[in-house]
C-alpha cells in the first residue's frame, strides 16, 4: 500500500487528468512552489496537500483505509474469541488426554504453516492469487457517484493488485493465527487457574519407551526457556490415569501444554508474520515520480526565470567520451527494456558477441547485489544502457555510483532513446508529440550533466 501522502498525491493526479475541479487551483500551487525548497517527493507531497486545501480528498481515502482496517480488526478478535471458545469447550472433562489435546491445539496450524512455507518458496517471484482484493474490495466499503470517490477507488483497487500485496495478505493471515493461538493461550491460563486438571496418555500402536521419549522430545525446547515438563517417572505413572493426580505431577504437565503452545504455535508464527512485514516493506508499493505527469511539474520546479538582460548563458555540462578498453564487456540496462536487439553494437562496432556477457536489467537490491559479486570477481568494462524514461534522481546515481566503484576496468554508458511516443504517455500530459520529444532531451541534458560530475564516459550522442 501507498503511504498516506502517496495516495493522496496519486489520487490528485488521478482527478487532474479527468480535469477535476479542485478547492484550490493546482496551477497557482505548482507556481508558488517553484520558489519553495526541499525534495522532489516532498514538494509533490505538499503540492498535493495545498491542492486538497479542505480536506475532501484526505477524508475519502481515510474512509477506506479505516474501514478496510477495522475489518482486519474485528476479524482478529472474531478468531481469537473462537480460540478462546474452542479450547474452553475442548477443556471441560477433568482428566484430558495430553496428546490429544495437544494435536487439537497445533495439528492444524502446524501443517497450514508448513504449507504456507512451501507455498512461499516454491512461488518465489510469482504473485499469489488476491482473494483479499475481491474480498475487501473498496466499491463494497464505500458508495458514491462523485469523481473523487470513484477516483479513490479505483486507486485503492490498484493498490490491492500490487505484486507486494502477496506479503501483505501473508502478515494478516498470520495475524489471524496469532489471534486463534492467543485465544487458546487465554483459555488455556484461564481454566489452569480456576481448575485442577489431570493429565494422562494413551496408545495402541506406541509402546511407552515410544511416548516417553516423544514427550521428552517435545519438552526439550520449552524446557530451554523454563517451563516445567514431566520427567520419566511422571511420564510413565500418567498412563491411563482416571482419577486425581498429585498436584506436582500435574503442574509439569500443565508446563509443558503452554510451553508447547507458545514454543511451537506462537512463536513460529510470529516469526513468520514478521519476515512478512519485512518483504512487504521491501517491496511496499511506490509513488512513481518517473511518470510523465509528475516529470512536468518538476521540470518546472527546475526552471529559473531571470532577466534577459543580465542573463549570461553558461555551457551546458558535456560528458566525457566514452573509451573502450579491450578485452570482456559486461552489458546491462538500468531499471528500464528496451526492445532494440544487441543495443550495445550500435556505436561500438568493436566489441565481439563473444566478449560480452549481458546482465539483463538491474532494477532491484537483488539484481545490484548480484552484480557488485560478479564485478568484484571479474576484471570486466561495463557498458551500462540507460532508457530515457530513466530519471537521474538520487537513487537511481546511487546505483550507478556503486557500478562505477566496482568496475575494475571502468564504466561506460550509452543512453537510449525511443522514437515511439506512447498514447498513454500524450492522453496523460496533455501535451502534444513534439513537446514530448523536447522533455526527452531534457532529459538527456540531466543525464550529461550527471555523468560529466562522476566523469563517466557516454557513448554516443542518441537522443
Amino acid at each position: 500500500m501507498l503511504s498516506p501522502q502517496d495516495q493522496l498525491t496519486e489520487l490528485v493526479r488521478t482527478l487532474e487528468t479527468q480535469q477535476h475541479v479542485f478547492a484550490t487551483d493546482p496551477l497557482l500551487i505548482t507556481e508558488k512552489l517553484q520558489g519553495e525548497d526541499g525534495k522532489p517527493i516532498q514538494k509533490l507531497h505538499r503540492r498535493a496537500s495545498r491542492i486538497d486545501s479542505n480536506g475532501a480528498l484526505a477524508q475519502v481515502l481515510g474512509k477506506i483505509d479505516g474501514r478496510i482496517k477495522g475489518i482486519m480488526v474485528v476479524m482478529s478478535v472474531v478468531w481469537c474469541i473462537s480460540g478462546f471458545l474452542g479450547l474452553f469447550t475442548l477443556l471441560q472433562a477433568n482428566v484430558v488426554n495430553f496428546f490429544y489435546v495437544l494435536v487439537c491445539l497445533l495439528g492444524f496450524h502446524t501443517i497450514m504453516l508448513l504449507g504456507w512455507l512451501a507455498m512461499t518458496l516454491v512461488n518465489q517471484g510469482k504473485q499469489s492469487s488476491n482473494w483479499f482484493a475481491s474480498f475487501v474490495s473498496p466499491s463494497y466499503l464505500i458508495r458514491g457517484k462523485d469523481d473523487v470517490t470513484k477516483a479513490a477507488v479505483n486507486l485503492y483497487e490498484r493498490q490491492l493488485q500490487h505484486s507486494g500485496m502477496r506479503w501483505y495478505l501473508g502478515r494478516f493471515s498470520h495475524q489471524l493465527w496469532l489471534a486463534t493461538l492467543t485465544g487458546m493461550l487465554l483459555a488455556i491460563v484461564f481454566l489452569l487457574i480456576v481448575r485442577q486438571y489431570s493429565f494422562s496418555w494413551e496408545s495402541t500402536l506406541l509402546s511407552d519407551q515410544a511416548l516417553i521419549t516423544l514427550t521428552q522430545v517435545l519438552g526439550w525446547l520449552p524446557n530451554m526457556v523454563g517451563f516445567g515438563v514431566p520427567d520419566s517417572t511422571a511420564i510413565a505413572q500418567s498412563r491411563l490415569v482416571t482419577d486425581a493426580m498429585p498436584l506436582s505431577v500435574a503442574r509439569q504437565w500443565a508446563g509443558l501444554l503452554v510451553g508447547s503452545l507458545l514454543m511451537y504455535g506462537i512463536v513460529p508464527r510470529a516469526f513468520a508474520w514478521a519476515f512478512c512485514a519485512l518483504m512487504f516493506r521491501r517491496k511496499k508499493m511506490r509513488l512513481d515520480i518517473k511518470l510523465p505527469y509528475y516529470q512536468k511539474i518538476l521540470n518546472f520546479w527546475q526552471r529559473h526565470v531571470v532577466d534577459a538582460d543580465d542573463f549570461n548563458e553558461a555551457p551546458a555540462p558535456v560528458a566525457l567520451k566514452a573509451t573502450v578498453s579491450a578485452g570482456k564487456k559486461l552489458v546491462a540496462l538500468l531499471e528500464y527494456p528496451t526492445e532494440q536487439n544487441n543495443w550495445w553494437q550500435s556505436g561500438l562496432d568493436n566489441i565481439l558477441a563473444g566478449d560480452v556477457e549481458n546482465f539483463g536489467i538491474l532494477d532491484d537490491r537483488d539484481d545490484m547485489a548480484r552484480l557488485k559479486t560478479y564485478l568484484d570477481s571479474h576484471p570486466v568494462q561495463v557498458l551500462l544502457g540507460i532508457h530515457n524514461k530513466a530519471l537521474p534522481d538520487r537513487g537511481t546515481l546511487r546505483k550507478l555510483d556503486q557500478i562505477a566503484s566496482h568496475a575494475k576496468e571502468g564504466l561506460i554508458v550509452k543512453l537510449l532513446s525511443d522514437t515511439n511516443i506512447s498514447t498513454a504517455d500524450v492522453s496523460d500530459l496533455h501535451v502534444s508529440k513534439p513537446q514530448q520529444v523536447e522533455n526527452q532531451n531534457v532529459r538527456y541534458q540531466q543525464w550529461q550533466t550527471a555523468l560529466s560530475a562522476r566523469k563517466i564516459g557516454l557513448v554516443d550522442d542518441e537522443v
